[in-house]
């Protein structure tokens, strides 16, 4: 069985070496990209990517625009997307999903919680 590789989108260096530390010592491949525009770039192609992070709260291009570009690329229609975002407000999680995401997850990230939405990759 090949190990998974996850999408990491996050315009903060910090929080993607901690999440793909997190994620590799859990046998997790790890993809990642500060922006939008470049994640676009990479899901594009046809690098295998089993689900995608991405931060909500981006300059350019935030994950409330990037999530339904990214659900109209018909290779990745199926993709799951995980929002990430410090955003932890009611109704939040709800506007993430109507933008697309399969589920959220609140910064700071319970790697618990983050390892249980994975395992249904």
């Amino acid at each position: 069985m090949s190990k998974k590789r996850i999408l990491i989108i996050d315009d903060d260096a910090r929080n993607i070496f901690a999440l793909t530390a997190t994620l590799k010592a859990r046998s997790f491949e790890c993809v990642s990209c500060l922006n939008a525009h470049d994640a676009l770039d990479i899901l594009k192609t046809d690098t295998p990517i089993d689900a995608i992070l991405i931060d909500m709260m981006m300059p350019d291009m935030d994950g409330y625009e990037a999530i339904p570009r990214i659900k109209n690329l018909d290779s990745r229609r199926n993709t799951p997307i995980f929002s990430v975002t410090a955003q932890a407000m009611v109704g939040d999680r709800e506007k993430c999903l109507r933008a697309g995401a399969t589920d959220y997850i609140a910064k700071p990230i319970d790697v618990d919680r983050l390892l249980q939405l994975l395992s249904t990759i």
